[in-house]
């Protein structure tokens, strides 16, 4: 959905949003054949796994947030891996990257707040490319929110944990999740697990390491 800059500060239109939506959804694929497609949140660990076992890697601008204009997280942070590498350098619309400016830009970018998300599908071993989203500007992250497109996002491997003995209800987790499964309520902390995805921004704004992560069972 890229194209000229909207004001500052306009979200995507439930038109817009539905379109985007709709059109993730139009595959067409041959009789008796399977394909799952997915968008994956993935913890900061993984993606730096990911990168460090990468043979070349791109960084690009993020479409959504130079679209939107939304907030002021880092725009120049969307990371393409290897294959998805080459064809954005090749396109001109990357640049190579060395491991140690590619790490910088994850740190950068979590330490924003931003959530990494990958999409791939059951054939792939490992994503070609990795995201970092904001609630306020992402388009998929909008579709699940705002308008109930709870599917724009379907897949994690890790959620949270939290310990109620060590939490004092300060709400820095709650300010920085974008999936409001943490809200303060009458100044204590509600963490609703369900609507936990896993990205591990709450354990980094936590000051009290009362937040680990998890691997998702079931």
């Amino acid at each position: 959905m890229a194209g000229e800059p909207m004001p500052y500060g306009k979200a995507w239109t439930e038109k817009e949003v539905r379109k985007y939506v709709d059109e993730l959804k139009g595959v067409t694929i041959p009789v008796n054949f399977t394909f799952e497609g997915k968008q994956r949140i993935l913890c900061f660990d993984h993606v730096e796994k990911l990168l460090r076992r990468a043979k070349k890697i791109a960084i690009t601008d993020c479409e959504c947030r130079t679209a939107v204009c939304g907030c002021d997280a880092p725009v120049d942070v969307c990371l393409y891996l290897n294959d998805g590498a080459e064809e954005q350098i090749g396109r001109g619309l990357g640049r190579e990257a060395s491991l140690k400016d590619a790490l910088a830009a994850l740190r950068r970018a979590h330490g924003a707040g931003l959530v990494h998300v990958a999409l791939t599908d059951t054939g792939e071993k490992e994503p070609q490319y990795i995201c970092s989203c904001c609630s306020c500007c992402c388009h998929s992250f909008v579709a699940m929110q705002k308008f109930g497109y709870n599917d724009a996002i379907v897949s994690s491997d890790m959620v949270a944990a939290q310990n109620d003995e060590l939490c004092d209800d300060c709400g820095s987790c709650a300010e920085k999740c974008h999936f409001k499964a943490r809200e303060m309520i009458d100044g204590r902390l509600a963490f609703e697990k369900g609507r936990c995805f896993g990205c591990g921004v709450c354990v980094t704004a936590c000051p009290l390491n009362a937040i680990s992560l998890e691997k998702r069972r079931g």
